[in-house]
């Protein structure tokens, strides 16, 4: 089936339940109104429906492949690429200083689910961008952003990250990749890093790579870590691409789906490069490209579930089997429209809290403000955990809804579920995304939770008069789940960690009834949005009650299997 870009969604989001409008009021953002934004989106929609969703089963049949030592894009990948760039979309909320848009993040994000639900492989290349030139516009000195940012945001250049190395996965402490100071501003940088995602291509001038490394006389662990800036070809005195570095392309991972973005090895052997940020600093300057890509990480699963959503409803109000009532179509049997309104209601409150939390960073941007960034940093790991196990879980469902069919790869239904199924191990698995929600992001002892908490019951308390069965479902899940919180904050913060999986989920499902409450009243308490919040209501967040119960068994009963009991 075609893409089909959910302009209409993000438009009602905006306006009824993220509150764009605020964003829009700031100084930052006051020249861009709202029928700009409306413009800009209908333009990606344009680009994401008729050039860059032709290539998703192209990436897939086609994969990146390496040929002495020069990576081959899939058939099509370099003019959707160039199409891409000549429109500007590498640099949407680049600063306007260096050739970006500067538009807010929470445009950005409904461009990137667009991009995502296109094209998932091409969709990789471009978060990776946007995250290096958020990383350098915060950390690099003037030299380098004056140089590497106008290339990335024009789409000259492409970035990436280079954090894994085969000892040091999630734990970043154990990077052995060296950075040797020439003297000269420069570090000679040695190592190997692998699963780096678009290591190289044949479509851009040069690939920036920012790799952690360690000094000479760096402290062993995260604290001695610093940043890089590697560039695959050194530029020259003019700012162009220049002479090759020291560095290359080892091998591509074989992989269970993304087939058409290339994950590969790369050796690095004397390579030439910048310091990106303060020496041992690289963790922190890391971390900013790292959060942008949390939060685009999570609306990737939300574009593939939307578009595997598309893919089923349409195969479901086509295919006759079975003594279907109605039109005789599939999609009028029960169990059917269970999946599909079930799809469709994950994809809603995944939809709202990335947008929610993009609309809490653009606002701690705009003005500083504690309680907008302390919002937007509890926001991250719900929105990064919640949208990808959406993409995950509506992609599956999307399968089932095929039945047999869906298993067999023509269909393009399974395809959506090997594609996605990474990003709930990209840049943080879910289950250290939910640690991080029950550890640092709890530290503040709890206020930033308890502040979401608060909208939500008064959300709930506006919505009795209208609609009390909805509302009150809404603030009592609310107040368990406060009730939760303040338990888990009377613990030990390792002591949280065997209940953070399903404290998340359980926030998550509670603030996706909050959103759907707000979309009910917003069309007055009676039509679709109102028919769907009812699905979430009744038929997902009681599952809050469940999750809240594994919390409060915390890691007692875990830690009494030992891996000899797991093993028997």
């Amino acid at each position: 089936m075609p893409y089909r870009a959910p302009l209409a969604e993000f438009a009602f989001l905006f306006d009824h339940v993220v509150g764009l409008d605020r964003v829009l009021a700031t100084g930052r953002h006051a020249e861009t109104g709202r029928d700009v934004i409306g413009a800009i989106l209908a333009e990606a929609a344009r680009l994401c429906e008729s050039v860059i969703a032709p290539l998703q089963r192209a990436g897939d049949r086609h994969p990146a492949r390496l040929e002495n030592g020069v990576v081959r894009t899939p058939p099509g990948f370099a003019e959707g690429y160039r199409a891409l760039a000549d429109g500007g979309w590498l640099g949407i909320s680049a600063p306007a200083a260096f050739g970006g848009m500067a538009l807010p993040q929470a445009v950005t994000t409904a461009v990137n689910e667009m991009l995502s639900g296109a094209c998932l492989a091409l969709q990789t290349n471009v978060l990776l961008t946007q995250g290096q030139i958020e990383a350098l516009e915060h950390h690099a000195p003037e030299a380098l952003k004056a140089l590497y940012i106008p290339r990335l945001a024009s789409g000259d250049w492409s970035g990436t990250m280079n954090l894994t190395e085969p000892q040091a996965g999630s734990d970043l402490g154990a990077i052995r990749t060296r950075a040797e100071p020439r003297g000269d501003g420069t570090y000679a940088v040695s190592g190997q890093k692998i699963y780096i995602t678009w290591a190289d291509n044949d479509f851009t001038a040069n690939v920036c790579h920012l790799v952690l490394a360690r000094l000479p006389d760096a402290p062993p662990g995260t604290r001695g870590i610093s940043l890089f800036m590697v560039p695959k070809r050194i530029p020259d005195a003019a700012g162009s691409a220049g002479a090759a570095n020291s560095l290359r392309v080892v091998s591509l991972e074989h992989k269970l789906g993304l087939h058409g973005s290339p994950t590969a090895v790369v050796q690095y052997e004397g390579a030439t490069g910048w310091m990106v940020g303060e020496p041992h600093g690289g963790m922190r300057a890391m971390f900013t490209m790292m959060n942008n890509a949390r939060l685009g990480v999570g609306v990737q699963g939300v574009g593939v579930a939307e578009a595997a959503f598309r893919h089923a409803l349409a195969y479901a109000r086509d295919r006759r089997q079975g003594a279907a009532p109605g039109s005789g179509a599939i999609v009028e049997h029960a169990d059917v429209r269970r999946m599909l309104a079930t799809m469709k209601a994950e994809i809603f409150a995944a939809r709202a809290i990335a947008l929610a939390c993009a609309v809490a960073i653009d606002m701690g941007r705009a003005t500083g403000d504690a309680d907008w960034q302390a919002r937007a940093a509890f926001l991250t790991p719900i929105a990064k955990a919640y949208g990808t196990d959406t993409g995950i879980s509506v992609a599956s469902q999307g399968i089932q809804v095929h039945g047999g069919i869906g298993f067999i790869e023509e269909t393009g239904a399974a395809q959506y579920l090997r594609d996605v199924r990474v990003t709930a191990i990209y840049e943080g698995t879910n289950g250290i995304q939910a640690m991080d929600l029950v550890g640092r992001k709890l530290a503040d002892s709890g206020e930033a939770a308890f502040r979401l908490l608060e909208e939500v019951e008064a959300g709930a308390e506006a919505a009795r008069a209208r609609l009390p069965g909805l509302a009150e479902e809404v603030w009592s899940a609310a107040e368990t789940l406060r009730e939760a919180t303040e338990s888990l904050l009377s613990r030990p913060a390792e002591a949280r960690f065997g209940g953070a999986v399903p404290y998340l989920r359980a926030f998550a499902l509670v603030l996706g009834a909050h959103f759907h409450l707000k979309a009910a009243l917003a069309e007055g308490g009676a039509g679709p949005r109102t028919a769907l919040a009812r699905v979430h209501l009744r038929r997902l967040l009681p599952e809050h009650a469940a999750l809240l119960k594994a919390v409060e068994e915390g890691s007692d009963d875990l830690a009494a299997l030992t891996p000899e009991d797991l093993a028997a």
